[in-house]
């Protein structure tokens, strides 16, 4: 049955970083064309006018509860002007912890799991809202107003749901990304105020987080609201860090893998990491593949006319995605093959060592960097591509491989990518192995009845890998995760 959906994300076109703004976008209207109403909550401000099949909310867009500090903004279609509110009240927290001590007389069962706690005892504030002993110990007041009660509840939601490693103090997480600067942490327990605030005036039957950004926010609006939630997985903190992960991280990953209803997971390779690497239970989690959307008169674009063959690499310039590799590869390529120029469209932390290794190589006149590409400009990049490179070290799924198969351009990916699980008319090489992608890729260029039967048994076989029938399955999942809570 068409549900009613809180989807929370970091990102949606037009502002996009990567796969996972994407895959937002062709979720979201796959599911609105089976008649799910989906509302999703943004970090920053977003004109409404972006949306044309979602119910956009962002800072800046409706007027903030009243219980809260307005966080810039508010949830869709008010009119009235937000007014000022006082925030959180500081005093009214410190008093409670000031005076913890005066609370061990009275043999509360003050108990938190580890190895998450929150700062405010969560039995101790939920029995001080019900007992008037319990309000004078603490020094508040005898009758606890609405208005209180909804700011002890909307903070003690929201700090539960960040573990204490991963919360205020703990170390921080930065980012180089103009979509994931500054302290990311902090960030996303800002975002999770903003979405209790905003979840207060919108129904709906079921929240759905995409990855870790989100989790807190998730975790935070299903503590208040009693609905379910559902996290989609589309990348760990192994798949960025390897071995070597961020734990405060890791931990609101977990918390989050574990306080949810159903986890999604984008490929088996994701599932199995969730299942051996943060113990979820298997039972939980439901794989559902991303798809593409396809644009007949996108995948008819004429090539640029030029004598030069065209490999494309396209997607974030990260450890994860293994970029040295391409440059690697790239040379052994041109070592044995003239005319062929490698086109780098994308940005990211590893960009600069992207270049300096190219120049390094002798081969930096071959290697063109385009930066970080929108709209047409990606079109316009797949048209004059003869072949396109996916060497990923850890790549969950890889919707670029999808997209550059529905633009009839022939692909390569590694091993190491939960979308080889799906694709047959790809070739496959593991990330390391620079010779055999170096072989395969002159194998493409100098052989047109191989890159011929690549190109169309490619865009036949991307044809069936749809949003639709990603959505379908992703409101299967809201069903049994609705099911659940029902029978609890």
């Amino acid at each position: 049955m068409p549900r009613k959906v809180l989807m929370l994300g970091w990102e949606f076109p037009p502002f996009i970083s990567g796969g996972l703004g994407t895959a937002c976008f062709g979720l979201t209207k796959a599911l609105d064309r089976r008649d799910c109403d989906v509302t999703f909550v943004l970090p920053k401000h977003v004109d409404a006018g972006f949306a044309s099949h979602v119910n956009l909310v962002s800072p800046g867009s409706v007027p903030a509860h009243p219980s809260l500090p307005p966080p810039q903004a508010v949830v869709k279609a008010r009119d009235a002007a937000a007014p000022e509110h006082a925030p959180l009240p500081a005093e009214v927290l410190e008093t409670i912890q000031r005076n913890l001590h005066r609370v061990t007389t009275l043999g509360l069962p003050m108990t938190a799991p580890a190895p998450y706690s929150s700062s405010l005892p969560s039995t101790l504030v939920r029995l001080a809202l019900e007992s008037a002993t319990l309000r004078r110990v603490l020094k508040l007041p005898e009758h606890i107003s609405p208005e209180l009660r909804t700011q002890l509840l909307t903070e003690l939601a929201v700090q539960e749901s960040v573990p204490e490693s991963g919360g205020r103090g703990a170390a921080t997480f930065q980012s180089r990304s103009s979509d994931y600067g500054g302290d990311l942490i902090a960030e996303s327990e800002r975002y999770a105020r903003f979405c209790v605030a905003a979840a207060r005036d919108l129904k709906f039957d079921v929240i759905h987080a995409h990855d870790w950004l989100t989790y807190p926010a998730g975790l935070a609006v299903a503590r208040m609201s009693g609905k379910p939630l559902v996290v989609h997985v589309h990348s760990t903190e192994f798949d960025r860090s390897g071995e070597h992960v961020n734990q405060p991280l890791y931990n609101i990953e977990r918390r989050g893998m574990h306080g949810a209803v159903r986890v999604i997971t984008v490929s088996m390779l994701t599932r199995n990491l969730c299942v051996n690497r943060y113990g979820v239970n298997p039972d939980k989690i439901d794989v559902v593949y991303n798809g593409v959307d396809l644009d007949p008169k996108a995948a008819g674009i004429e090539p640029i006319k030029q004598t030069e063959k065209v490999v494309l690499y396209f997607g974030r310039i990260t450890m994860q995605k293994g970029p040295e590799y391409f440059i690697a590869a790239a040379k052994r390529v041109l070592d044995v093959m003239d005319g062929v120029k490698f086109v780098v469209a994308g940005n990211g932390d590893q960009a600069q060592r992207m270049i300096e290794m190219a120049a390094a190589m002798g081969i930096g006149n071959k290697v063109l960097f385009t930066g970080f590409l929108r709209g047409k400009d990606i079109q316009k990049v797949f048209g004059i591509a003869d072949l396109y490179v996916m060497p990923s070290v850890s790549e969950p799924f890889g919707i670029a491989p999808l997209e550059a198969m529905g633009h009839k351009v022939p692909v390569i990916i590694s091993r190491q990518s939960g979308v080889g699980e799906i694709l047959t008319n790809v070739l496959k090489c593991d990330f390391w192995d620079v010779d055999d992608m170096a072989n395969k890729i002159v194998a493409v260029l100098r052989h047109p009845p191989l890159q011929r039967t690549l190109r169309d048994s490619g865009y036949f076989e991307v044809r069936g890998i749809t949003w639709d029938g990603a959505a379908a399955k992703v409101e299967a999942v809201y069903d049994r995760a609705v099911a659940a809570v029902n029978r609890r």
